[in-house]
């Protein structure tokens, strides 16, 4: 009998390779490292930084320390987590595969660097910067796979992030929004004489030469509101600011300090202001805007704009593409602080419809800032001495409004500075200004009809101006050097109790002259030192004027009241009918569908035209813009740029437009001054 086959026994299963889980755990857990360290250069700092800077930004939004601190923690971690996602998943590939995948991450993250260092060292902008950051991160990827040394480096940096979180909530200006201290400001001291009610505008980005008519009074037939006010106050003609950032600006007003140190516009930083000092006395109702002076215990907050952990997330996501993107932001930041509607505020109609018919105010309210129609309410005589404190972001940049308060649609990418350009934006600011004169009319009005006029002290100012000077437009020190007349000259009225008739003091009056002289009008001592004096005291011995682009660093230039620039010549053409006309060459309009439908009663208006021409078309060609054959434009060809060869037009007069379809036409303009008609598309 044969033996029986017996089969071999089969082995056991295999332990599992601890060793290798945990190397490539650690491996995956270092490599997460170096793409945190990464991310932390790419997008931790220079969001925190930029925010850091901004604490304005925050105190606009009226963010919580939760907000922020919830805000900071997704920045410095958000970021980081599809990676660690990533190198999880990466766990069941190949270890070749992991490789090569974190070397492309790493190369694409130095690519995003160099863009944003490529940006700040090199003239490159667009598609070759982009194309020398790839080439950059590519190189910079395979130094990274052959020495180890660069892959130690990052992972010992992978403490930037908090390093930068840390900054931002202990040594950055926006600190004072995580780390307020207390708030117990002083409180004035209540003198002899009436305590008056206090009614105080400060308009924003407004320069004085502005308002200006050649005979250097207010232009009465452009703002007549203004006029009104100028004839029955005191127009200190010969005003400035202290800044032309407001975050320094306002506080110096409502402290009666100049700036010395560039910290937060927030009640903690600036214990000691107008609100505390009168607010022992007044009862306080204040509208800030991106200040936040007025603490809590004096103030009630408004619900408005939009607040809460959302709008701060999606405002920093833009932020991000800024800073990210290979080309310059022609974005000032100080733009995102639009006030809501009062359509989007929920509000109720707070006042009835004035009697101007040429004010459609039932028609434009969805257009006025909830802001404003709050202040407009709370216009009210009451018991106790009231401050009414508006600071109105007007007319301030974006400008969207005519004169008539009629809104229009502008692109983000139109410049405001060049040839051409400087003209159109001036034209803007003017317009808007006509929008804000009528704010003051309604201001005026409803102070009359509730009688609070004649009883109240109040002040109408603005915290800075701004340059439209050609190659020096704006506000920074470019501007303030080489326009001081319209960066730091600004209107400034005050209407005592009483007073009827105007009269003009051109005495060297400062900014920080502001609280004196109200604390002198309302008989209230300020129990801390100030640099200003009120307008009861002598005039400055010395003329000369001190402006700060950067705190406790003081600019001198010569006082004096400024000339008004001189006013461009209209155009002949504008207002003129076009009848018909030989067609020569194209133009496209980007918002030519705007004109198929318009309806002026939802107070919008296709009043910005833009488009391009052929690159056939000289630079400084006219184009005469017509709207139902009326001109209402004419404008030069712009030297192109990244857009092509471009135009702009602003079409300020409502009245050439109609209900329904709209003619568009464009007219290049010989030096005869003869039209041809371009084919629009």
């Amino acid at each position: 009998m044969a033996e029986d086959t017996l089969a071999p026994p089969k082995a056991p299963p295999a332990a599992p390779d601890r060793t290798r889980v945990r190397g490539g755990w650690r491996g995956e857990a270092g490599r997460l490292l170096e793409a945190a360290a990464l991310v932390g250069l790419v997008v931790t700092q220079p969001l925190l930084d930029v925010l850091g800077r901004s604490p304005d930004f925050f105190l606009f939004h009226r963010a919580t320390r939760t907000d922020v601190l919830l805000l900071v923690a997704l920045i410095a971690i958000a970021p980081t987590v599809p990676f660690a996602l990533l190198g999880a998943l990466g766990l069941i590939a190949p270890r070749p595969a992991r490789a090569a995948l974190h070397t492309l991450v790493v190369g694409l993250l130095l690519a995003a660097l160099a863009v944003q260092v490529g940006r700040h060292v090199t003239p490159l902008r667009g598609v070759p910067l982009l194309l020398a950051a790839v080439a950059a991160g590519a190189a910079a990827a395979a130094a990274h796979r052959r020495w180890r040394a660069i892959a130690r480096v990052l992972r010992v940096a992978a403490v930037g992030p908090l390093v930068f979180v840390g900054l931002f909530v202990f040594a950055s200006p926006a600190s004072a929004v995580v780390l307020p201290r207390g708030h117990g400001g002083a409180a004035g001291v209540a003198g002899a004489g009436a305590h008056p009610p206090v009614v105080m505008i400060v308009l924003d980005e407004l320069p004085l030469v502005s308002l200006l008519g050649p005979d250097h009074r207010i232009d009465a037939a452009r703002y007549p509101h203004f006029a009104e006010l100028a004839a029955g106050s005191t127009w200190y003609r010969n005003a400035t600011g202290v800044s032309g950032w407001t975050p320094y600006a306002l506080p110096a007003m409502l402290t009666g300090r100049y700036p010395a140190e560039p910290i937060a516009p927030h009640y903690s930083r600036y214990p000691d202001n107008l609100f505390t000092a009168l607010g022992g006395l007044y009862d306080i109702k204040a509208e800030e805007s991106i200040t936040r002076l007025c603490p809590p215990s004096r103030c009630e907050q408004p619900t408005s704009p939009e607040q809460g952990l959302g709008v701060l997330v999606r405002e920093s996501g833009k932020l991000l593409r800024q800073v990210t993107a290979p080309v310059d932001s022609r974005i000032d930041p100080e733009d995102s602080y639009r006030e809501q509607t009062r359509a989007e505020a929920g509000l109720d109609a707070a006042e009835p419809v004035p009697n101007d018919p040429k004010f459609r105010w039932d028609t434009l309210d969805d257009n006025q800032p909830a802001r404003f129609t709050t202040f407009l309410a709370g216009l009210r005589p009451a018991d106790r001495p009231t401050l009414h404190f508006l600071h109105l972001l007007m007319p301030h940049s974006p400008w969207v409004h005519l004169p008539s308060g009629a809104r229009y649609v502008a692109p983000e990418d139109l410049h405001s500075d060049g040839t051409g350009w400087v003209d159109l934006a001036r034209a803007r600011h003017l317009a808007q200004l006509g929008y804000t004169d009528r704010l003051i009319g309604e201001t005026l009005r409803t102070l009359r009809a509730t009688g609070l006029y004649d009883q109240a002290l109040v002040v109408v100012t603005a915290d800075h101006g701004v340059s439209f000077r050609k190659d020096w437009q704006g506000r920074g020190l470019d501007a303030i050097n080489h326009a001081p007349d319209q960066v730091a000259w600004v209107p400034m009225f005050l209407k005592e109790p009483g007073q009827r008739t105007g009269r003009v003091d051109d005495r060297n009056w400062q900014h920080v002259d502001l609280l004196p002289t109200i604390a002198d009008e309302t008989h209230i001592r300020v129990p801390w030192r100030m640099d200003g004096r009120p307008a009861s005291q002598a005039p400055r011995d010395n003329a000369d004027k001190r402006f700060y682009d950067t705190p406790g660093q003081p600019l001198t230039f010569p006082g004096g009241v400024p000339s008004p620039p001189a006013p461009a010549a209209p155009d002949p053409l504008v207002g003129t009918t076009v009848g018909a006309t030989p067609s020569e060459g194209t133009a496209t309009v980007a918002n030519l569908a705007a004109f198929r439908d318009v309806d002026p009663a939802r107070g919008e208006l296709p009043a910005l035209v833009w488009g391009t021409v052929p690159a056939s078309v000289p630079d400084g060609t006219r184009l005469a813009v017509a709207v139902n054959g009326t001109v209402g434009a004419v404008v030069p060809v712009v030297p192109p740029d990244s857009a092509g060869r471009r135009f702009a037009a602003l079409l300020p007069d409502d009245r050439l437009f109609a209900a329904g379809a709209n003619r568009l036409d464009l007219y290049r303009v010989g030096t005869d001054g003869s039209l041809r008609r371009l084919t629009l598309s």
